[in-house]
């Protein structure tokens, strides 16, 4: 006799959460339900633009659900009322939730009887929170990984039920890490499911020790601050990148700075600019100097500093 798959509801928004929907539809998992954030303005023109997930739910006819909240006694209790009577109807043996957005009340954390699996970007407890991926390398750390947790009402203190790790490289950005974690992500939900479809997953609490939270980012924090220390300002540019990207003002123009090394310092005052023909350096607040690799100018397109020199002096 062959097993019904399980039926799930999948709660996700970015290129990081669509990864893993993707995975859970070449396994033949039945997507029972799609949550998404709404449409939002994007472009020049600002026309409203559907998520990653929600292109690939109607790519593939997925019902799809897009509540402004989640929160049944908040302003937009109408979404609320809607999204779950749509989750009801569903009836979700599990809910994967992957970068959504909006934070699940009680009455979605209880409503799929094998509860609610979050793929979250590090290995918790460290790095709970908004932005795990960016605060992992603006640290400094060595690796990071992949959690699947069992949701509770904490911010991401559930229980444990599989993990992972990854090398952070010293190349590494924002970007090329998220890539590598949503791919990890999207194996490690599959291989839960199916261990929870038949009892073999094993909850384990996490530790107490440890615990650090990576708060969202504010905008500010992309203007770089050159009193900090180079390696530290060189983590947080791979860290911004691709968003928000690091920036600075340079005879009184913004210019993105997307990578850089540490070099030999030139100047005790941070901010000084040494620049020439085929280099432009920055002084650092601890004596040595950042020098810029790639970087962007309004209106333009990321190039190497060299080129953006050489056009910038004709």
């Amino acid at each position: 006799m062959t097993t019904a798959p399980l039926r799930v509801a999948f709660a996700g928004t970015p290129e990081f959460a669509a990864v893993a929907l993707r995975r859970l539809v070449a396994a033949r998992f039945d997507i029972a339900l799609v949550l998404t954030q709404p449409d939002r303005p994007a472009g020049r023109g600002l026309k409203l633009q559907a998520s990653p997930v929600k292109e690939l739910a109607l790519a593939h006819g997925m019902a799809i659900a897009q509540p402004r909240s989640l929160r049944l006694d908040g302003k937009f209790q109408d979404d609320a009322l809607a999204a779950r009577a749509a989750l009801q109807a569903a009836r979700p043996d599990a809910m994967v939730v992957a970068a959504y957005g909006l934070i699940l009340p009680a009455w979605a954390l209880s409503l799929p009887h094998l509860g609610c699996l979050n793929i979250h970007a590090s290995l918790l407890p460290r790095w709970r929170g908004a932005a795990p991926i960016q605060r992992a390398i603006e640290a400094g750390d060595q690796d990071t990984g992949i959690t699947i947790m069992k949701m509770d009402a904490g911010l991401d203190t559930g229980e444990m039920l599989l993990a992972e790790k990854t090398v952070i490289t010293p190349e590494d950005t924002g970007g090329t890490l998220q890539g590598r974690l949503a791919v990890l992500g999207g194996r490690l939900i599959v291989e839960a499911l199916e261990a929870a479809a038949c009892g073999g997953l094993v909850p384990k609490a996490q530790p107490e020790d440890g615990v650090t939270y990576a708060r969202k980012i504010d905008k500010a924090e992309a203007a770089i601050d050159w009193q900090r220390p180079a390696a530290e300002i060189e983590r947080r540019i791979r860290a911004f990148d691709p968003q928000p990207g690091c920036h600075f003002d340079l005879d009184g123009e913004p210019l993105k700075v997307w990578r850089s090394r540490v070099s030999a310092g030139f100047s005790n005052k941070p901010g000084a600019v040494d620049v020439s023909t085929d280099h432009l350096r920055v002084a650092c607040g601890d004596g040595l100097a950042l020098e810029l690799v790639e970087v962007q100018r309004p209106g333009g397109r990321r190039m190497a500093t060299t080129a953006w020199l050489a056009a910038r002096s004709r």
